[in-house]
Order: structure tokens, then sequence, then C-alpha cells
């Protein structure tokens, strides 16, 4: 159970850090860029990536079956 709070702790943790970036990055769009142009340009930024991972480390810590003690 610890383990997986602090995993599920982990990921959100990545998960705000990636989303405050891709955030952050939407002041492009104000320079008269579109949607389009925004999702290629965050798709090189690797601190945007951290939001998909803190996402799918929260999901299997949510939903990964535990394990059963005999």
């Amino acid at each position: 159970m610890v383990i997986r709070i602090f995993f599920w702790m982990m990921g959100f943790g990545l998960a705000v850090s990636g989303g405050i970036s891709a955030i952050a990055y939407l002041n492009i769009m104000a320079a008269g860029k579109d949607f389009l142009e925004y999702l290629v340009y965050i798709s090189d930024k690797t601190e945007c990536y951290l939001l998909p991972i803190g996402l799918a480390i929260v999901s299997m810590s949510i939903f990964y079956p535990e394990k059963k003690e005999n």
C-alpha cells in the first residue's frame, strides 16, 4: 500500500510539472500561432512529456491489481 501511495505521489508531481510547462507554452498562441502549431512546438519540449508520463504512473498506481498475500 505504501508503494502505491509513493508512485501515486510521484506521478502526480510529474503530471503537475508537465502540465504547468504545457500551460506556460500556451503563450505562443497569443503570438498568432494556431493550436496545431502549438502541439508541434510542445512536442519538441522534453519537459512537456512529463504530463503523459505522470498520468500513466498515476493510473497504474490506481488501477494496477494488487498482489494477493497468502
